[in-house]
């Protein structure tokens, strides 16, 4: 209902809400424009043509879009938890959680979800892939895996703040960095961050792991073929833990004391 409230103010003024949704849009093709310009003057980056990367930043984008547009603010949390304001939120008959990701809901995210749909459009339309039906069905998966894995990262990254207090761009690094690590391939980073990322923090099932399957090539940590089957285990898996860092952090919450 919160953010059905904020939908129907944000479409109150459409005109507004086609420019910000397109500035939205424009903003987040500047990432995608650098790696064009990249290409300008190689022909593979790590060993990847451009339809691939393509592929990852699709993926990537759509998936990390989604989430962003659910719980997106939830980097708000820390500045009420420091007035106290959350403590309004304690007292409706809703969860926290669910009052935490819709506030102030912005529509205009979609932008971020449109342009990724047009990278992966451009990738799958220029990649020569031996489609099976496997491979097919592993690209929804991807994006849905995708987005529990992210969300997970913004709830750990919400209780954080009930600690920190001042803990926004703490998470904004692990979520909207860990997008941008994701938009490139692994086989241009140290073998440490690729194993941090994969075994520590696993943002590398949102679609490095899959990706690389379905592109046919191989994992740089030479992991066994079935780990790309894997990702739907390991997004419930860091729902799991980021609900359970979420009610310690809510139960640790002692309001401002005023």
């Amino acid at each position: 209902m919160i953010a059905a409230m904020w939908i129907r103010s944000t479409m109150a003024y459409r005109a507004s809400f086609a420019m910000t949704a397109f500035g939205n849009f424009a903003a987040t093709s500047f990432d995608f424009l650098a790696i064009l310009l990249m290409f300008s003057q190689v022909d593979e980056l790590g060993g990847y043509t451009l339809p691939e990367i393509a592929f990852l930043y699709g993926v990537v984008g759509i998936a990390f879009g989604l989430t962003d547009l659910a719980i997106g603010s939830m980097d708000r949390l820390g500045r009420r938890v420091r007035d106290g304001t959350l403590d309004t939120l304690l007292v409706r008959p809703v969860p926290v959680l669910a009052q935490v990701a819709a506030d102030k809901f912005a529509l205009r995210r979609l932008g971020r979800v449109t342009q990724g749909l047009f990278v992966l459009g451009y990738a799958l339309t220029v990649l020569d892939i031996d489609w099976t039906p496997v491979k097919v069905l592993m690209i929804p998966m991807m994006v849905l895996s995708g987005g529990l894995i992210f969300g997970a990262v913004f709830v750990a990254g919400g209780a954080f703040q009930f600690i920190a207090l001042d803990a926004a761009e703490v998470q904004n690094s692990f979520t909207y960095g860990g997008s941008t690590l994701l938009q490139y391939p692994p086989t241009v980073f140290a073998k440490d961050l690729v194993r941090g990322v994969t075994f520590v923090l696993p943002l590398a099932f949102v679609n490095w792991v899959p990706a690389l399957y379905v592109l046919g090539r191989p994992y740089p940590l030479d992991l066994p073929t079935w780990v790309a089957f894997t990702p739907p285990l390991v997004g419930a898996g860091c729902c799991a833990l980021a609900g359970l860092a979420w009610r310690a952090g809510l139960r640790s919450y002692r309001s401002t004391g005023s």
